[in-house]
């Protein structure tokens, strides 16, 4: 690649490494936050929850902004938000600021991650240069999310309003170079989304796959232009997406709290299927649908996306588990832990170094089918935890699961990809980033709820065997996830290997790693300032 197509690079890599490193760094100020400010707990709790609220609220309709309004207007839109919104943080004297921040943080992430990766699988020639840059862009992502643990802690020590002024200042840097650098794209029409679904009958009626040409797939297409139907935007669609979307973050993150306001829970989940079954409605009947029902039948979509959610609500599950007994039993503080977990970063070095020899070699099935055994070694290895095991017997876990990471995630982005059309790949990658947003809340719910409920007992707060027991039965919750997973990934998850039909994207993107707040537990925050977790680990059941 040129200097100039790597200096682009730089400025994709760098904005998915600010958010990366923008959610561990406040994970581990919220203590020092929670104390200047005199938060109460819940209050705390949500200063992190706001953020993937926002973040897998509207991830569905980020990406598909990206795709219909243009992938260099959304990206330098949002991340000016993403600029502003930070700053409002550091300067915030009341919790309900930091809430309104984080949100509004998590829906400008929810936009300007997918239009990156679009620009990527955009600006970069088919073949070895984008596969190049797409593995670099993830390697950043998780890179950051690491480095951010260690920064966090460091910045903190300076005062907590720099860890949402350092974002500005990186933000600002990138926001002028990417001003710069990404082209103006000339004007090209949606997609008539009525021709699409059109075309796919005629095909399925056909049942020739040599007969996907240009002239059957489109055939009132203009000189440079295919005929539209309709210039709406899909507002109803759109509306009732992110509403859905929204309340079904926020049933996933209630399931933490166990049976305590199981109604409350019900009623988000009862209402997020309600506007889910609402929005498919409307999808089926407008002209021009914001998400066209028909890339879910595209190869190995659902399968990947399903196997991302178990994979990555494993991964970050065990990250939970681990950082509550690295606290709660040994009393290892913020900055110990999170130099600790840097290991799991091996991922940021392997994934564009390593996985891409087994893909070449192994195909990306075996490939994924192998990160899902690792997975299942590693947090298994874990289950016998005991009171007093050195950082030497954890280890092994740590840099396996890291290892296991590298192998799966990638490799599971381009099976969700596979055979979609260029047009839709900012589509394609806003449905994985809604699978793995949703994947890192379940995973962290489902163990808080199980560690709440195994600790419940009276003698749970005194009684350090009882406690370290109910750390191993949350511990299972991320073995069955990767265990399953696994299951699902032996049916061929990603085993395409043909060529995409005409106008398909050969080569997809690979979304960051998923930076949610809740994934921002595993920055070894005190469990009290955790969402779902109390400081005495008898109360979780009902906090």
């Amino acid at each position: 690649m040129g200097t100039r197509a790597w200096a682009l690079l730089l400025v994709l890599c760098g904005t998915i490494f600010l958010e990366g490193i923008d959610v561990a760094m406040l994970a581990v100020a919220i203590p020092s936050i929670r104390s200047d400010l005199d938060l109460p707990t819940d209050t705390a709790a949500w200063v992190m929850s706001a953020y993937v609220l926002g973040y897998a609220g509207f991830t569905l309709l980020g990406g598909r902004a990206a795709d219909l309004l243009g992938r260099r207007r959304m990206f330098l839109t949002w991340l000016t938000v993403f600029l502003a919104f930070s700053g409002l943080g550091g300067f915030a004297t009341e919790g309900w600021t930091l809430i309104v921040a984080r949100f509004v943080t998590g829906v400008s992430a929810a936009f300007m991650t997918p239009a990156a990766l679009s620009l990527i699988t955009t600006s970069y020639e088919e073949g070895e240069q984008r596969n190049k840059a797409l593995l670099v862009f993830a390697g950043t992502a998780a890179g950051g999310f690491s480095l951010g643990l260690v920064i966090g802690g460091l910045l903190t020590q300076l005062g907590w309003r720099w860890v949402f002024f350092a974002p500005v200042l990186l933000a600002g840097a990138l926001l002028v170079a990417a001003t710069r650098l990404i082209p103006h794209q000339p004007h090209q029409p949606r997609p008539a989304e009525s021709e699409n679904a059109e075309s796919e009958n005629a095909e399925s009626e056909n049942a020739e796959p040599g007969n996907a040409e240009p002239g059957n797939a489109e055939p009132e297409k203009g000189p440079g232009r295919p005929r539209r139907r309709t210039e709406g935007f899909d507002i109803l669609g759109a509306a009732t997406a992110a509403a859905a979307m929204l309340l079904a973050a926020y049933a996933v993150i209630r399931l933490e709290h166990g049976l305590d306001g199981w109604r409350l829970t019900a009623g988000a989940a009862l209402a997020a299927t309600t506007l889910l079954v609402v929005f498919v409605a409307v999808e089926r009947r407008t002209p021009t649908p914001l998400v066209r029902l028909g890339i879910l039948r595209t190869g190995s979509v659902v399968r990947a996306d399903l196997g991302a959610l178990l994979f990555v609500g494993a991964f970050f599950g065990f990250q939970f588990v681990l950082t509550l007994y690295l606290q709660e039993l040994r009393g290892w503080s913020s900055l110990q832990t999170a130099i600790a977990l840097v290991v799991l970063g091996c991922d940021a070095i392997l994934a564009p170094t390593l996985t891409p020899r087994l893909v070449t070699r192994f195909g990306h099935a075996k490939v994924i089918l192998g990160g899902f055994v690792l997975a299942v070694v590693a947090y298994g290895l874990f289950l016998p935890v005991g009171m007093d095991w050195s950082y030497a017997a954890m280890f092994p876990t740590l840099i396996i699961a890291g290892t296991a990471f590298a192998l799966a995630y990638g490799p599971l982005t381009i099976a969700a990809t596979d055979g979609v059309a260029e047009s839709e790949q900012g589509l394609a990658s806003g449905l994985l980033h809604t699978f793995t947003q949703f994947g890192s809340a379940i995973g962290i719910s489902a163990v808080t709820a199980v560690y709440g409920l195994a600790s419940s007992g009276a003698s749970a707060g005194s009684d350090p065997d009882a406690t370290l027991s109910a750390f191993r039965a949350a511990l299972i919750v991320p073995v069955a996830m990767v265990t399953l997973g696994a299951l699902l990934s032996s049916f061929g998850i990603g085993s395409r290997t043909k060529p995409p039909t005409a106008g398909a994207s050969a080569v997809p993107a690979v979304p960051a790693a998923p930076t949610t707040a809740a994934a921002t537990v595993i920055a070894a925050t005190p469990a009290d300032a955790i969402p779902g977790a109390s400081a005495n680990p008898a109360r979780q059941g009902s906090s």
